[in-house]
């Protein structure tokens, strides 16, 4: 989807925006490179087979072009046998290799700079910029570093349709810049529900409140000290990846190496925060590495984010900050007090919708959940290039199918719609950015996170969105949903 809002609505009114299909489109006829493949296995022992026997060796090969066809053709949770093939595979491997159980030694301290994170995610680096203070994550393996700002924001479900409207497209202007650089690998909005831990009334009483060893005083504040968690509060944070590749001469020019990196990371980090005061969103600060470490340790462990609000000399280091025990099964995962489940967003809504159409997820109540929102920009250049052979592959499929006697579906007619429409976008000056949506739910039995989910997926119903709970990969899309460290499953 382009960064561009399209369509109806009255002037300076709130218009509905529309975001383009996922695209299911095969190398030919729809089909997939491994499904080409498997049909292709069974076709030559067809041809093998009557070519050198008959239909007696016919007879003898059919398990095999049955089993190529079934794996090819037959559809499981919206996706092809032979689509499930790598998952499992990889989901087996893992069994069999331990990979799936995470058990912290502790008495054996990590090595200084990392989080203390399980799976691929052991592999992060934290670097504190002498600058800015904020906590920078290096990831070795992608290639990217990382930065993450807090932001606050009014109520947009409270605005008025104009206001509404204006802060859509400053927002938009917001992710038009994450495009033009082509130094930025991606960017994430992660919004969080955490339980109130009662530390804006601790903070009234220190302001407002009468300390004089009364005892009145004494019974109200021992009353606020015990008090558990009144509710619950959203957080935002909004994390930018650094691209080291594309990057790599601006950052051997600022002296090479993580120093060079935070220095360009650094420019990156203005112009995004000088976006964000313009979409008016007000700016709390870039992370230090102790806020960033309260947060991954409030994700693996939510009992103890209430303690952490309330208290800030513990729980403030990185090298602690992981969870003790992970127990991933295949479609969840056990963390130390908390069972966790991660859906994708496997389909936007296809109608035209208003831009408040989350708020059924975004504002149930009673369930703790981290909204995720990945967006990968596309260089100008590249994302022409991708446009031009969309149209020409749709073109030329739709040719094919005009010989072969098919009919043109209308699915793929308004697919050729939204490469149009990004054209669009992309000659009059708006950016094109890949959507990926992440929902990780989080509650202290099996029982009630089944209840959670089943909420959750009630609330994207009435959102216009396709979810679907990812398999033999829990761990992982966990890091990437509920920690805002700009990552990718």
């Amino acid at each position: 989807m382009s960064s561009q809002q399209h369509a109806g609505g009255v002037e300076f009114g709130l218009r509905a925006v529309q975001f383009s299909r996922l695209t299911r489109r095969g190398i030919l006829l729809g089909l997939s490179l491994p499904q080409l493949i498997v049909l292709a296995i069974g076709v030559l022992s067809i041809v093998g087979a009557l070519y050198a026997g008959g239909g007696m060796l016919l007879a003898w090969t059919a398990p095999v072009w049955l089993l190529c066809a079934a794996l090819a053709l037959t559809p499981i949770g919206g996706r092809k046998l032979i689509e499930w093939l790598p998952v499992t595979v990889r989901w087996v491997a893992r069994v069999h290799a331990k990979q799936t159980v995470f058990r912290r030694r502790i008495v054996k301290p990590c090595p200084a700079g990392t989080l203390a994170l399980p799976g691929d995610a052991a592999a992060l680096r934290e670097w504190e910029d002498p600058e800015t203070g904020a906590a920078m994550i290096h990831d070795p393996h992608q290639q990217t570093l990382t930065a993450i700002v807090a932001v606050s924001h009014p109520a947009f479900v409270l605005l008025d349709p104009g206001e509404q409207e204006r802060r859509v497209a400053t927002w938009g202007r917001v992710l038009a810049t994450t495009c033009r650089s082509g130094r930025i690998a991606r960017l994430q909005v992660c919004e969080r529900t955490l339980p109130d831990g009662g530390s804006g009334l601790m903070e009234w009483w220190r302001r407002h409140g009468r300390d004089d060893g009364s005892w009145t005083s004494t019974v109200y504040r021992e009353l606020i000290d015990r008090a558990g968690p009144a509710g619950e509060r959203h957080a935002t944070t909004i994390s930018i990846a650094l691209d080291l590749r594309a990057a790599a001469r601006q950052v051997r020019t600022s002296g090479g190496g993580i120093p060079g990196a935070a220095a360009v990371l650094r420019q990156e980090m203005t112009t995004l925060t000088t976006a964000l005061r313009a979409a008016e969103l007000t700016v709390r600060g870039w992370l230090t590495p102790a806020e960033v470490a309260v947060i991954l340790r409030a994700a693996y462990d939510p009992a103890t984010a209430a303690s952490l609000e309330r208290h800030g000399d513990i729980g403030r280091s990185l090298a602690t900050a992981g969870p003790v025990a992970v127990t991933e099964t295949w479609d969840r995962l056990r963390s130390d007090s908390a069972h966790h489940t991660v859906l994708w967003v496997s389909e936007w809504p296809r109608s035209q919708v208003y831009p408040g159409f989350l708020a059924p997820v975004l504002l149930s109540s009673g369930i703790q959940r981290a909204f995720s929102l990945i967006c990968t920009p596309i260089r100008s250049d590249q994302a022409a290039r991708d446009i031009r052979k969309k149209k020409t592959e749709l073109i030329s499929d739709a040719t094919q199918r005009q010989k072969m006697g098919q009919i043109e579906d209308a699915s793929q007619t308004a697919e050729y719609g939204d490469v149009l429409q990004q054209e669009a976008d992309l000659t009059a000056g708006h950016g094109v950015l890949r959507y990926t949506g992440l929902i990780s739910i989080s509650a202290p039995t099996s029982e009630e996170l089944e209840t959670a989910v089943a909420a959750i997926e009630q609330a994207a119903i009435q959102a216009s969105l396709e979810t679907r709970r990812l398999v033999g990969q829990q761990a992982q899309a966990f890091t990437v949903a509920a920690l805002p460290l700009c990552r990718v499953v």
